[in-house]
């Protein structure tokens, strides 16, 4: 039993850390743009990213193990988010947004490969899933925006 506890917290830890990246995205992306409507999505993003992360914690604990810690920066994400910090130099919003689209689209890849794992507790299941949908939604607005400042 202590394997599979621990086996789902790596995975849940790996969301973790996936999330404290976006956040910091979003609210770096929040503060380069000039559009009051994007800068609010993007901080509504973030905030909905900090409580994903909240979550996430908040599920590792109960199974006895440790969270990771905020200042983490790993795997695909941190280079998603780098990018999109490198486009900010020339504060085009399009490319912001493109960025942030790239990096919830991998997101989202990570989100449904960890719900491949059909022997995650339901309630885990029931959350993932719930994060799954609140991406993809993003997703679909920000490609909304995108359209609207191209």
């Amino acid at each position: 039993m202590k394997k599979f506890t621990e086996e789902i917290s790596n995975k849940l830890n790996e969301l973790l850390v996936k999330n404290y990246d976006a956040e910091k995205g979003y609210i770096n992306a929040m503060n380069n743009v000039e559009n009051p409507e994007i800068k609010m999505f993007f901080k509504r993003r973030a905030t909905e990213r900090s409580q994903f992360a909240k979550e996430l914690r908040t599920e590792i604990l109960q199974y006895g193990e440790i969270p990771e810690d905020s200042g983490s920066f790993k795997g695909t994400m941190h280079r998603n988010w780098m990018s999109l910090k490198s486009t900010f130099t020339t504060n085009d919003t399009e490319a912001i947004l493109e960025e942030a689209i790239r990096g919830e689209k991998a997101s989202l890849d990570e989100y449904k490969e960890i719900l491949k794992d059909r022997t995650l507790p339901p309630s885990i299941d029931s959350l993932l899933i719930k994060h799954k949908n609140a991406i993809q939604s993003a997703i679909n607005t920000e490609k909304v925006h995108e359209e609207l400042v191209s």
